[in-house]
Parts: C-alpha cells; structure tokens; sequence
C-alpha cells in the first residue's frame, strides 16, 4: 500500500471521528467507546497494511 494513501486514508477516518464527535449529540460514554474502537480498528489495520501482523481473513478496507 502507497504512503499517501495510508495518510489519506488516516485524514479521512479523523476528519469522520471529528465530525461525529463534534455534530451527533451522544453520551460522553459512548464518545469515548467509539473513539477507542476506531484506534483499535485503525491500528489493526496499519498493522496488517504494514505486514507487521498476519493479514486480517475476510476483512477488506479500501
């Protein structure tokens, strides 16, 4: 995978996060949940994009 698209890609996942943080009223709980699953998920897949973990079986991002 492409440097650049790893970044656009990462820009865009937070510019998502910022907006839904920022304009979707929700608990503070809930906030805080969905902004630590994204990072796992985002890890995880530079992770695997990266080859540093075994590939991730049936799941496709991009």
């Amino acid at each position: 995978m492409n440097l650049i698209n790893v970044i656009v890609v990462l820009v865009v996942i937070g510019v998502i996060l910022w907006l839904i943080n920022n304009y979707i009223p929700m608990d503070g709980t809930i906030k805080k949940i969905l902004n630590v699953v994204v990072v796992i998920l985002v890890l995880l897949w530079l992770l695997s994009a990266f080859g540093l973990i075994a590939s991730l079986p049936g799941v496709r991002i991009g």
